[in-house]
């Protein structure tokens, strides 16, 4: 049986909407991009039209709804021009030359018939590849009824068919508008929704669904997207773990102190994830500062993801016990980066992590901490799911990741998590500290490791400003 051709597809002119598309757009074919006002579709027009004028393509903009100035200013708001883009503007409020005088109030189907008529015009004149139609919601008002407006999608769809354009309607979803009977998403072959929302505290969230889109097999559900000045409208597609090309290396993971990788058993498993649990001041950060030194001195990449501390306060905390990890950071060996949580999302920070695996080729992941990282956002619980799945896309690609995760409060009993992630761990390393003859002393248990042995036993991790050692634990007198 001949292998069958793949069908051809365009550009969205947004990466990560193609990479949920499975490469783009089916070509030669009438889709639905809806979203409230302010969601980013005018936006996304714009870039749709853009990657057809990078491809040479003829492309029209047919706005009933803006200006061609104000199309204009979105463009230049991000730095773009309109070069290569034919702006339709026409009017659904009279006829569609300006030179019209007429004073009396037009028909609906005058109206309707004289949009239409301008809009193939327009299309046998320039002869475009692509085309924009911005928006829905003013033929939606001439129509006036659900079955009418129907049947000019229809005949509108089978007008582009025949001039092999790839369309691209824009919908405004105004809320509490009822749509019931329209059922016109049946007639697009794909759908895409722009969703945005305000939650209690911080930024608006953005959500991009491909609600539907015949012949392809997409990844389903939402994903995280932004507007970025100068970017446009940007997608993080939902990490698949399956997309991680499997990469096994069985050579352990060392820490450079020779006592804490016997804990471990001679190291830590590539291909796991380690959380490293504590109060603050037990050396939670600095164990992840150890095993990146570590990493690095070996000749591996590094990503290092701060929510709580500054570039600057790590680098200071790390020299004081003599790791130098400037240079490594100039040289591009080590991605340090600190964020606002409250400005990213889920998808964009999984984003980020995927590209320091694939694109630097880490093999040692830390995230510190992943107690700030979930405070941040409005559903923990949701986040704690999106974070496994990130874990399990590293776990397939061969990366030790190392989890922080702060306990509350400082020396004592009465200390817990607010969310449980243990079951996120191969690995648990556990951090405790007390008073012993008036000064602290912090332990150091490994109270789990899936693979391979591990020692039982409670040490003594010792940080000094000449670096950090582990030995054995000295029990208190018995007060007897």
């Amino acid at each position: 049986m001949p292998k069958q051709k793949k069908p051809a597809v365009v550009s969205t002119g947004i990466a990560g909407l193609n990479e949920i598309l499975r490469g783009g757009l089916p070509a030669s074919n009438l889709y639905m991009l809806q979203g409230a006002p302010g969601s980013g579709k005018t936006t996304a027009a714009l870039q749709f039209l853009r990657a057809g004028v990078e491809a040479g393509e003829n492309c029209i903009y047919v706005t009933l709804s803006q200006t061609a100035a104000e199309l204009e200013a979105i463009a230049v708001s991000h730095g773009w021009t309109l070069d290569g883009i034919r702006v339709e503007e026409l009017s659904t409020s009279g006829t569609v030359s300006e030179a019209d005088d007429q004073s009396i109030f037009l028909t609906a189907d005058l109206r309707l018939d004289e949009t239409r008529k301008a809009i193939e015009a327009a299309i046998d004149e320039h002869k475009p590849r692509r085309l924009v139609y911005d928006s829905l919601l003013e033929i939606r008002l001439i129509t006036g009824d659900s079955p009418r407006f129907r049947r000019e999608l229809i005949a509108f769809k089978s007008f582009l068919a025949k001039k092999n354009v790839v369309a691209l309607l824009l919908d405004t979803q105004t809320p509490g508008y009822d749509r019931s009977g329209e059922e016109v998403e049946g007639l697009a072959h794909g759908v895409i929704r722009f969703d945005k929302s305000l939650e209690e505290y911080g930024g608006v969230r953005r959500r991009i669904e491909v609600s539907k889109m015949r012949g392809v097999p997409i990844a389903d559900g939402y994903h995280d997207m932004a507007i970025r000045e100068g970017e446009g409208v940007v997608v993080f597609p939902r990490i698949m773990p399956s997309a991680a090309s499997e990469n096994s290396k069985p050579k352990l993971i060392k820490s450079g102190v020779a006592e804490l990788d016997e804990m471990f058993g001679g190291g830590q498993e590539p291909g796991t994830t380690t959380l490293v649990i504590g109060q603050s001041g037990t050396g939670k950060s600095t164990m992840s500062s150890l095993y990146a030194t570590a990493a690095l001195e070996r000749g591996e990449n590094v990503a290092l993801f701060l929510f709580e501390e500054r570039l600057e306060t790590f680098f200071r905390r790390s020299e004081g016990l003599g790791m130098e990890l400037r240079q490594f950071h100039k040289d591009g060996k080590l991605i340090l980066r600190d964020f606002n949580p409250n400005e990213i999302s889920p998808g964009e920070f999984g984003q980020i992590v995927q590209d320091a695996v694939t694109q630097n080729k880490s093999r040692v992941v830390v995230i510190d901490s992943l107690t700030g990282y979930l405070n941040s956002l409005p559903h923990r619980e949701k986040a704690v799911r999106d974070i496994q799945s990130l874990l399990k896309y590293l776990a397939r690609s061969g990366v030790l990741t190392m989890l922080i995760v702060a306990q509350h409060g400082l020396i004592g009993q009465n200390v817990g998590i607010d969310v449980d992630v243990s079951f996120l761990g191969d690995t648990v390393l556990l951090l405790r500290i007390m008073e012993h003859e008036g000064r602290l002393r912090r332990n150091i248990t490994v109270v789990k490791k899936r693979h391979g042995p591990h020692d039982l036993n409670i040490r003594e991790l010792i940080i000094e400003s000449g670096g950090v050692s582990v030995v054995a634990y000295n029990p208190l007198p018995d007060p007897k």
